[in-house]
């Protein structure tokens, strides 16, 4: 079975939005020390590498990452690769000529492609983008491989908002840069967190004609 891991590796060095809580591992008991097991915990933010957004992270009326029905992160998927200039929003006219197949879609924009160095120029997904996708296609997911679906820099949270209205699921920081365009069976299932604004993923794909 083929299994395209689109998770990046979580560790301390990894980077996270310029104020955000880094991840950490603490270890309490290890072999190394004479323990007669290994035991660990971490402190992060929820927003960590592979990870799927909760409404109340971009809406005051929104909710947590445990009402989010589970079937909006399984099921088919298609990788859409966009190439355009660094820091611009991806918009309705850069899919021309694109056609959709499934009511989840990922895009790769190859412009966070080291997830251990911060940049601010990623690319992002317009607001017209997310109502076009929704009115036309139905679709129920969006996925990116960069640390948001709005530029670093926004406040106003234009295509959170988008995508609240439109009530779309969220991937953010996916790692697509060996992933070929096309149809795919999607798996990104997150934890069942009380009342938190995200939740971290292991996000995986298929080939669609694989069986599980």
């Amino acid at each position: 079975m083929k299994i395209w891991d689109i998770s990046p590796l979580i560790h301390e060095k990894m980077a996270t939005f310029p104020g955000d809580k880094s991840f950490a591992r603490h270890v309490s008991m290890d072999f190394s020390r004479g323990d007669h097991l290994t035991l660990s915990s971490i402190e992060s933010t929820l927003h960590i590498g592979a990870h799927a957004d909760a409404s109340n992270h971009y809406h005051k009326e929104g909710k947590g990452i445990e009402d989010r029905d589970l079937s909006l992160y399984l099921g088919p998927c298609q990788v859409i690769q966009v190439k355009i200039p660094p820091g611009e929003r991806i918009k309705p006219e850069h899919l021309t000529g694109v056609k959709i197949e499934t009511t989840r879609i990922l895009f790769r924009t190859d412009s966070f492609l080291d997830p251990n160095a911060w940049k601010n120029n990623f690319n992002s997904l317009s607001p017209e983008l997310v109502e076009m996708l929704s009115a036309k296609y139905q679709i129920k997911l969006v996925g990116i491989d960069t640390p948001s679906v709005d530029p670093a820099d926004s406040k106003s949270l234009e295509t959170h908002s988008a995508i609240y209205a439109c009530d779309m699921a969220i991937l953010e920081g996916i790692i697509l840069s060996q992933v070929p365009p096309g149809v795919y069976t999607l798996i990104a299932l997150p934890l069942r967190i009380k009342n938190a604004d995200a939740s971290p993923v292991r996000a995986i794909l298929l080939n669609k004609d694989q069986v599980l």
